[in-house]
């Protein structure tokens, strides 16, 4: 089982809020140094959050993967933090939608794991050599959300729950609504308002 927190649909769609000064946040990483960015500056997830879930099977019984439902571990008002999109304006941003997509409405009373249109929903099967490959889009506007998933599984006689977080605490996302945004221009030195930037600059 493998849990991916800060997986991004695409670079220009994945946005954190931190508590500081555009002066005084590094520029933006690349997907792959997300989690030691994050981490470095206290950022949380931008009014969406991209969670990747790998799960295999460990011998040659085959698992069946019954659900995933969403735990809210704590619900506040939004976090009044400045916003920074990941990305440079002007570069490809694109990215196609992956198999296996859900999503979860955060600010729901009673947030619920959704497949994507097209996508069926559980149960699905997996094995040692078969995995399984889950892309969970979270969302909050109204909230910061602190919260997490457990994924119900049975296999023959055995059945159980998996609690799947960011390393043993909630995953955290935040409404962003009215924030101040910030871009990275290509080939600047530091963050400017959102939207100030043009294409031959």
């Amino acid at each position: 089982m493998r849990t991916d927190p800060y997986f991004w649909e695409s670079p220009c769609a994945q946005r954190y809020l931190i508590n500081r000064p555009p002066g005084r946040v590094p520029p933006p990483p690349v997907e792959q140094g997300a989690p030691a960015w994050v981490a470095s500056v206290g950022a949380v997830s931008s009014g969406e959050q991209y969670v990747r879930l790998t799960v295999q099977g460990t011998g040659e019984e085959t698992v069946v993967v019954e659900g995933l439902t969403v735990r809210v571990a704590g619900k506040r008002s939004p976090l009044a933090w400045n916003d920074f999109a990941m990305g440079y304006p002007g570069v490809g941003c694109g990215g196609d939608v992956p198999k296996r997509s859900f999503s979860v409405a955060l600010d729901a009373a009673r947030p619920a794991v959704v497949p994507e249109a097209g996508d069926r929903d559980f149960p699905f099967k997996v094995s040692e050599s078969d995995p399984e490959v889950y892309y969970i889009s979270a969302d909050a506007s109204a909230y910061d959300v602190s919260w997490y998933l457990e994924l119900k599984w049975s296999s023959g006689s055995r059945s159980g729950t998996l609690a799947l977080d960011d390393r043993g605490r909630p995953f955290r996302t935040s409404g962003n609504n009215g924030r101040p945004a910030h871009e990275f221009p290509l080939g600047g030195d530091g963050w400017v308002p959102e939207g100030t930037t043009t294409l031959d600059e």
